[in-house]
């Protein structure tokens, strides 16, 4: 099957630490792949990198046939029309009303008539279940209406590929249930590529078709929905018997209390060691005084 995206020993480093360490992953044309892993793992750096936000400092990164490393800004902004984001807030224009924010990129990049581009808005706002709130500004309707007023801005141009980060992220259950559904009937009225990015085990696994699990930077596996949901039933005996990456996949998708995930942190807690005596603070503050006596 043709790949949409294509991550080949991708590395970024800030100060020196590598956020992504060797990242290797291809996105399949019309499936959904969910980037999983813990707060500070390397999945949002990814998904910065997949939409050219961030170049590597090694490997390659191609979307749509393009090469985003030796790419010209002109040309990416090109690709970048061919892909819609939404965005953890939404990130609406609070002065604009939800038709404004919708029509924006159809404005800013195509010559379409305004009567047309009224159309074109009047059918994204009804795809996403908003039609009724055209007018209404963002300040004026709840979260999950905010998620879904971005998504018909995403949808905007017509895209190939939709990266989503974090589309549950702050929603209650029911809401956040509705999203999914919404992101699995545009997928298939569509046949739009799917990344992804959450940490919400229930939302991964009712939309995904394959899931790539990440830890400090390291791509551990990419496989299906099928593989990780057996992980996941894995039994405590059976568990037992795994490698330590697999026990860590297993304790994330169970969001159990005990496992290799705490065992490291509790590894590197330096204030819990330092109160057993185990590590001596510096007495050197970590931050000179501005104001003196």
């Amino acid at each position: 099957m043709e790949s949409v995206i294509r991550m080949q020993q991708v590395v970024k480093r800030f100060d020196g630490r590598a956020v992504l360490d060797g990242v290797t992953l291809d996105v399949r044309r019309g499936e959904t792949m969910i980037i999983m892993g813990g707060s500070g793992s390397g999945k949002s750096t990814m998904l910065r990198t997949m939409i050219g936000a961030i170049r590597p400092d090694e490997g390659t990164v191609e979307v749509l046939g393009r090469n985003l490393c030796t790419i010209r800004p002109n040309e990416l902004d090109e690709v970048r029309k061919r892909f819609g984001i939404l965005f953890q807030s939404g990130a609406l224009f609070n002065s604009m009303t939800i038709a404004e924010n919708v029509a924006l990129p159809l404005r800013e990049h195509t010559d379409l008539d305004e009567e047309i581009i009224d159309i074109q808005v009047k059918i994204k706002l009804e795809s996403v279940g908003l039609l009724d709130a055209a007018d209404r500004y963002p300040a004026e309707i709840s979260g999950g209406m905010k998620k879904r007023a971005g998504l018909a801005r995403a949808l905007s141009l017509d895209p190939e590929i939709l990266f989503y980060d974090e589309p549950s992220a702050g929603l209650d259950p029911v809401t956040s249930a509705e999203i999914d559904q919404l992101i699995l009937s545009l997928t298939k009225k569509l046949g739009v590529t799917s990344v992804v990015v959450t940490h919400e085990m229930d939302s991964a696994f009712t939309i995904g078709d394959r899931m790539a699990m990440f830890d400090k930077g390291r791509m551990l596996i990419v496989e299906s929905r099928e593989w990780f949901d057996a992980l996941r039933k894995t039994g405590e005996e059976q568990a037992s018997t795994l490698s330590e990456d697999h026990r860590l996949i297993r304790q994330f998708l169970r969001g159990d209390a005990q496992g290799p995930l705490t065992a490291r942190k509790q590894a590197s807690n330096a204030y819990e060691r330092a109160l057993l005596g185990e590590v001596t603070m510096s007495p050197v503050p970590s931050i000179e005084p501005t104001r003196r006596r």
